[in-house]
């Protein structure tokens, strides 16, 4: 059962989505647990990343919701987020919280059903490649796919995403124990790199995204025998 959060402070609004999620579960045999909250600030205060998709109306008092969300993005990488709105422009905005699509009012079913539907699609495919990271305000939920690679400096930890950096106590070897099945590998005792972001190899050192780091010289041919094995089964991919 997948857990679905809407954020409206509008009754009629959020009675519709309501009866909307209704029908798709009545229709697709999926059941899912809905829960309502009136204002963004009470939705963060409560958060816990629990949720598959939150549909999240943007024009609400306290909190507006893209505000709303570029916190709720500190909290949980990999939820799905579907802005709900009367104004088309403010939710072309949602690229900055990665957010799956939007729903103008009135929202039709049609355009509920095409743009729920692919927002369960998202999250199931980052789910599947998630981990979770307990830091001191709570959980924070992240998509490896967005994770380009994992620093420590002075027993602090540093996950390097494509939108931010989270930063955290740890051992780097226990977290390239968690990261293995994703294919994460290290190229110094320093860091633990993505091979997805790997944009090229040169000399002792790697590029990763927008970043060069260091290959040390003992793990050197371990680094790029199997980088090229993760490029030769994946066809970089």
């Amino acid at each position: 059962m997948k857990r679905i959060a809407v954020v409206e402070d509008e009754d009629k609004a959020a009675e519709l989505l309501c009866s909307y999620i209704d029908r798709y579960s009545r229709e697709s045999g999926q059941e899912f647990e809905v829960v309502r909250f009136s204002t963004a600030v009470q939705f963060l205060a409560e958060y816990k990343a629990v949720y598959a998709v939150v549909f999240m109306d943007i024009q609400m008092p306290q909190m507006n919701g893209m505000d709303a969300s570029v916190e709720l993005r500190k909290l949980d990488k990999t939820v799905s987020i579907i802005f709900i709105t009367n104004l088309v422009q403010y939710a072309q905005r949602g690229y900055e919280v990665d957010a799956v699509s939007f729903l103008v009012k009135p929202v039709s079913y049609y355009d509920f059903y095409m743009k729920f539907e692919k927002a369960l699609d998202v999250y199931v495919m980052n789910e599947e490649r998630s981990i979770t990271l307990s830091l001191p305000g709570g959980l924070c939920h992240i998509s490896t796919d967005k994770l380009m690679y994992v620093e420590i400096i002075r027993h602090r930890l540093y996950y390097h995403l494509v939108d931010d950096v989270i930063e955290m106590t740890g051992v780097l070897s226990n977290v390239e124990q968690q990261l293995s099945e994703y294919g994460f590998l290290r190229c110094n005792n320093c860091y633990l790199v993505n091979p997805k972001f790997v944009v090229k190899v040169k000399g002792s050192d790697v590029q990763v995204g927008n970043r060069t780091l260091q290959i040390s010289r003992p793990k050197r041919a371990a680094f790029l025998a199997a980088l090229a094995n993760w490029f030769a089964n994946t066809g970089g991919k």
